[in-house]
């Protein structure tokens, strides 16, 4: 997983490094807060973001409030880093928007536990969108049988939006979930097969 690390204090910024470089993951650091916003306004900006609270320029707490004025359909997880630990600055800090609050010192496995469970976060976000966005793309298709159809006056073909020609059956059932069974009404069963009397099968 590709993950931001704003930090200005180089050592806390190295020990953090070390410790998700050896679980694998491909880090990218920063030392302030406004190098951090250049970062994350990039295309395709990393989605695990860890912020120290106090940074120059813009401070973490900030940081995590502008992340989340931003509407975007896959929010960065942040877990926000302090030596503060004291229930209100917790609170606040979680206020402004980090999915999580993590204590300087930290422990490494407790970092490595609490990334864990950002990447599952991450993951399953990243699945609702997919729905979301497979969600929309059948309510368009909806939609489309709503809307006007263009079928032949004769054959009954249906012509769709790019000007090709399909049965009724075929546009209907990959426009919907319809399924079709077919079966003759008594006026076409008099005019077809006028030998066979109602309610008699040949």
């Amino acid at each position: 997983m590709r993950i931001l690390i704003a930090e200005d204090d180089s050592t806390s910024r190295s020990i953090l490094t070390a410790i998700l470089k050896k679980q694998g993951h491909e880090v990218t650091t920063v030392s302030d807060g406004s190098q951090a916003l250049e970062a994350l306004d990039e295309q395709d900006a990393p989605l695990m973001v860890i912020l120290d609270w106090v940074m120059p320029f813009v401070s973490g707490v900030e940081l995590c409030r502008i992340i989340r004025a931003k509407k975007t359909n896959q929010p960065p997880y942040i877990i926000l880093l302090s030596g503060k630990n004291e229930k209100a600055d917790i609170a606040e800090g979680l206020s402004a928007g980090a999915n999580d609050y993590l204590t300087k010192p930290f422990d490494p496995i407790e970092l490595s536990a609490r990334v864990e469970v950002g990447r599952r976060v991450l993951n399953l976000q990243a699945e609702l969108a997919l729905k979301i966005k497979q969600l929309e793309q059948a309510l368009e298709e909806v939609k489309t049988l709503r809307g006007i159809i263009p079928i032949c006056s004769f054959c009954k073909q249906i012509r769709d939006d790019k000007g090709a020609w399909s049965q009724l059956e075929s546009y209907i059932s990959k426009h919907s979930d319809a399924l079709f069974s077919h079966s003759i009404c008594p006026k076409c069963m008099s005019e077809q097969f006028p030998d066979i009397e109602p309610g008699k099968g040949g």
